[in-house]
């Protein structure tokens, strides 16, 4: 059977998309994670990243708010927030009024705000900022993401990284192996007659070139991860169905959180989980639009970490986006594309509180903030404290790490 008979047969059997295909990746289900967490479960202590990305360029100054600056108020009059109104942080900043959850998180000291996050030479294009956050490569066009590289070194295991939705993020796709897409909807994989089909695609054979041996390989790793999750996002299922918070659908941030918390407790062999919220570019009308999505962030963050808070294996959370806002406000209520922007990090295992210097808000380049923090030391941090990882040997040199773990 050549490759491209084999690749028609997965996506009219509707198990795998040609995107995942493309990248390398696969496309599990519940009985893989379920699977995996009997057979293999993650040992106890092993920590587990889990990495939010904001879509739309989130503004870090209607977030962390420096409520207390003249400059803050002057440049944005109508969308400013005034020290009364934010949740106090201290050194003159503030939460957003819509993170009272996090805010809870700083004071139990679980919630880290690193200050100041970008890179040299910052796109204000979504997409080429995007790729310079997944790739960790702001100089030049990478073909890896960092996590890929990271996954590269560990051996091909589809369980090792997964990405909530039926996407694999290119910060997934290493060179050699990649991280697993886990779509939220109804997943089956063919019964009977086909799904024996389905399983012999992917024996390997003596004489298979590259491509059709990759291509098995790609078979048997969507049959690992679909007998692992299946279980699991079945039993969420059925929660929704009863009337209780559940993963039914693709849809919000908080139901890929639930499906996440469900899989640390089941104790999954996953080091890393990708999630998502998008609608962050806010260049109209942003104040409202953004509480509203910061909110969201809030509850599903909180309730995600209260649910894992004494699981076998701690969680650490980070959420980023791909550039902040400019200072200054447009004459539509919102703010045009920036750059540097605070990163949060929270989990039990986080050390609370400040990290980084905060950027000046009138020693501005073309308006736009100047970088305090590099965005590769946040991920050296958590490459080697939370993934144990070399950070030389996926970002091609050292950055120093910050002490929020």
């Amino acid at each position: 059977m050549d490759l491209w008979t084999r690749r028609k047969f997965l996506i009219a059997s509707g198990v795998v998309g040609a995107s995942a295909l493309a990248a390398g990746g696969a496309v599990i289900g519940w009985q893989d994670l379920a699977r995996g967490a009997a057979t293999r479960p993650l040992a106890g202590g092993t920590p587990v990243l889990v990495l939010v990305t904001l879509y739309g360029g989130n503004d870090g100054l209607n977030t962390v708010v420096p409520a207390g600056d003249p400059a803050y108020r002057s440049a944005r009059p109508d969308l400013a927030y005034s020290p009364d109104q934010v949740l106090d942080l201290g050194e003159g900043l503030g939460l957003n009024p819509a993170l009272k959850g996090l805010h809870g998180l700083w004071g139990a000291e679980q919630l880290a705000v690193v200050r100041g996050v970008g890179y040299p030479q910052p796109s204000h294009s979504h997409f080429q900022s995007m790729d310079i956050w997944q790739t960790a490569s702001p100089a030049a066009p990478a073909s890896t993401g960092w996590l890929g590289r990271w996954l590269d070194a560990q051996g091909r295991d589809p369980l090792r990284a997964v990405s909530l939705g039926g996407t694999l993020p290119p910060l997934l796709a290493g060179a050699t192996t990649s991280g697993s897409a886990l779509p939220l909807g109804a997943f089956r994989l063919p019964t009977g007659p086909t799904l024996t089909s389905f399983t012999a695609l992917g024996a390997p054979g003596a004489d298979d070139p590259a491509t059709l041996a990759a291509a098995a390989t790609a078979d048997r790793d969507l049959l690992t991860v679909a007998h692992t999750f299946g279980p699991v996002l079945d039993g969420l299922a059925r929660t929704s169905a009863s009337g209780a918070s559940g993963a039914a659908g693709e849809g919000s941030l908080a139901q890929q959180l639930d499906v996440v918390a469900a899989c640390v407790a089941a104790r999954v062999p996953t080091r890393v989980y990708a999630v998502s919220l998008g609608g962050f570019d806010t260049h109209a009308g942003e104040k409202a639009t953004q509480e509203q999505l910061l909110g969201q962030f809030d509850q599903a963050v909180t309730g995600f970490l209260g649910k894992v808070a004494h699981s076998a294996n701690p969680v650490v959370l980070a959420a980023y986006s791909e550039f902040g806002r400019r200072v200054q406000a447009n004459a539509n209520q919102g703010t045009d594309h920036g750059t540097a922007a605070p990163l949060l990090v929270a989990g039990t295992s986080v050390k609370g509180g400040f990290q980084g210097a905060q950027p000046s808000l009138t020693d501005l380049d073309e308006g736009d903030l100047r970088f305090t923090t590099d965005f590769r030391s946040v991920y050296a941090t958590l490459l080697h404290r939370v993934l144990g990882a070399d950070p030389h040997q996926v970002l091609g040199q050292d950055f120093p790490q910050l002490d929020f773990v």
